[in-house]
């Protein structure tokens, strides 16, 4: 490994942004290893997506947080910033954006600009990124590449903010294969590697904006923790250099100062980080002994405790209540289970995860993100490490505009087969959402594009699965705010409810599954007031699904028989939000995730009701 450069001019800070399962991440990993930064020994030679390093990541197939990387190519020094591609962590793309001066906007070269393709973009430009585009994936048997580039085109004309952003280079690659081209291949069998995109970075990224000489300042834009070192604070330094053991001023956002001392200075290096002697203006370094930093914080030289401007981060639009969990089998399943448990992991949740709400709420909290999977990947994280949670349905965040109400808007794309068209068309329509575009696309496939309320879109993904067996693919992005509609219809029917505690039989859930679908097997244990599955009507049912089958001394053909019952259906934890009514919630646990009424009392439901109707 190199020593890192002195000079800023052998910097290149560059983002990789894209919609999701673009690519992205591929295209990392094969940067990763062409630029030798691992041994052609080494496990990460052959492992796949090495970046996306936490467990739901891996689960998931997706990038959650944006991670910062850096490769040596000849005497450059490449930083390297992997950033989310789903629109629920945009946040995370807001805020690693200022450490980087150009970035690779990577394009799947079938489905071309997507929703997130265009919020990426549109903050990339706002940052005055000089953007190299990546069409990758060219060797898909639908790929368009030529359609693409003209979307692409238009796309920039439409977001550009000076004539010089519509002057891109253009690259063409195979991601998974670690190829690109300056040409679109005639062949893309033949051997290649990512050369051309090496060369693009350096001629292509401008060196950092940056002031070489004068007092230290940096702000922080990541943090990170270890056992051995405690916090350190992330970020590219805007002006002058810092040495391990220098003296610095913490600037709050308040404008409250602090007074610190750095211990080491770090810098990235594949995977790991290294220390440093000194970190120099336009890199992006890793100090520890700052204990109070705050992402949005400046850390600056004592002498001049110049605060850099905060970063921004787009307000969140759907909140969902979140609290100790209340039901009978409270504390038997989890290790944290009270309210300031709770509150203090919220505290430390905030931290990082910069596009996140967080307010005091009855017992419980109103948590506010950018969408269910933004809300969904914290409250799986927090049941993984042994909390007990019980959540709320999921609720849009209105704002007042010159005191009328306003609600949140989404784009949403879907693509889907020709014959199931329709099937989307009509629950679509339902939700009143206003169709923008419909056409058709290579391999059998309509693309509808649509604008509709955030809160019309809650539960829809599900729906439409099941709509159109499993061939939709959705998107959406926050596309701003209109007047608030009227109240919509509910879109599920009833719920089947526990009559009593107990433990569910074989011969009471034949019973319910004539009633509807089950969602929980024999041997489960179950409470009074807990949803076991979805009424075939329109309202609540409740039904006694621990009644055991009555023993007599008279044989008969038919008593003999063996119950036969249809698989449960079981949920996913976004499936199970989705679910929710405003009189329901969700009992998350490590081991169980259960539906329930938020009354468990027949009595006190029906006085709830009540309740409701007079406010109305």
């Amino acid at each position: 490994m190199a020593a890192p450069p002195t000079d800023p001019a052998k910097i290149r800070n560059l983002a990789i942004i894209a919609h999701v399962d673009h690519g992205k991440t591929t295209l990392v990993d094969h940067l990763l290893k062409q630029s030798q930064v691992f041994r052609d020994n080494q496990a990460e030679m052959s492992q796949e997506l090495i970046m996306d390093s936490g467990d739901q990541e891996k689960e998931r197939g997706i990038t959650i947080t944006a991670k910062v990387t850096a490769v040596e190519y000849g005497d450059y020094r490449l930083n390297i910033i992997d950033t989310p591609g789903h629109a629920d962590f945009s946040g995370e793309v807001e805020r690693t954006l200022n450490m980087a001066d150009g970035c690779l906007l990577i394009v799947d070269a079938q489905e071309g600009p997507m929703p997130q393709t265009k919020f990426v973009l549109t903050k990339a430009l706002q940052n005055g990124l000089k953007p190299i585009v990546v069409i990758n994936k060219i060797d898909k048997p639908a790929s368009r590449i030529e359609e693409v580039e003209h979307e692409l085109a238009d796309l920039f004309l439409e977001l550009a903010i000076d004539d010089d952003q519509l002057h891109y280079p253009e690259f063409y690659a195979i991601g998974r294969e670690g190829k690109a081209w300056a040409q679109a291949p005639a062949d893309s069998s033949v051997d290649a590697d990512l050369t051309p995109l090496f060369e693009a970075i350096i001629e292509y990224i401008p060196a950092p904006r940056v002031q070489a000489d004068g007092p230290f300042q940096m702000l922080v834009t990541a943090l990170a923790w270890d056992t051995f070192k405690g916090k350190y604070a992330i970020g590219r330094i805007n002006r002058g250099q810092i040495k391990s053991g220098d003296a610095v001023a913490l600037v709050k956002r308040d404008g409250e100062i602090a007074k610190s001392r750095v211990g080491d200075v770090f810098m990235s290096h594949g995977l790991a980080k290294f220390p440093v002697d000194q970190g120099v203006a336009g890199d992006i370094v890793q100090l520890t002994g700052v204990a109070d930093a705050q992402i949005g914080e400046t850390i600056a030289n004592v002498e001049a405790p110049d605060a850099l401007p905060t970063i921004e981060v787009e307000a969140p639009t759907l909140r969902i209540y979140l609290g100790p969990n209340t039901s009978p089998f409270k504390g038997t399943e989890g290790d944290f289970t009270t309210s300031r448990q709770i509150a203090e992991r919220l505290r430390k949740e905030l931290e990082t995860n910069v596009g996140l709400r967080v307010d005091q709420y009855d017992k419980g909290f109103l948590v506010s993100g950018r969408g269910e999977l933004h809300l969904s990947v914290l409250i799986e994280t927090m049941r993984r490490e042994g909390f007990e949670l019980e959540v709320g349905r999921p609720q849009v965040v209105t704002t007042e505009i010159e005191g009328e109400i306003f609600e949140p808007v989404e784009e949403v794309v879907i693509e889907v087969p020709d014959e199931h068209s329709g099937a989307v068309q009509t629950e679509f329509g339902q939700r009143r959402a206003v169709m923008k575009d419909q056409h058709n696309v290579s391999g059998g496939l309509t693309r509808l594009t649509y604008e509709i309320p955030t809160r019309a879109l809650l539960g829809v993904r599900g729906i439409l699965m099941t709509n159109t067996k499993g061939t939709a693919v959705m998107n959406s992005l926050h596309s701003g705010y209109q007047p608030l509609g009227a109240s919509l219809e509910q879109q599920r029917n009833g719920a089947l409810i526990a009559f009593e505690t107990g433990t569910a039989t074989p011969h009471a859930l034949e019973n319910a599954q004539e009633r509807g679908t089950v969602f929980i097997n024999p041997t489960d244990k179950v409470y009074q007031g807990q949803i076991i599955g979805l009424n075939s009507r329109s309202d609540d049912l409740e039904i006694n699904v621990c009644k055991a089958k009555q023993l007599t001394n008279i044989r008969s053909k038919a008593s003999d028989g063996v119950v036969q019952l249809t698989p449960p259906t079981i949920f996913s934890l976004e499936q199970n939000m989705d679910f929710l009514e405003n009189d329901e919630l969700l009992e998350v646990t490590p081991t169980s995730m259960r539906l329930r009424k938020r009354e468990l009392i027949p009595h006190e439901r029906k006085r709830a009701k009540e309740r409701e109707k007079a406010k109305a």
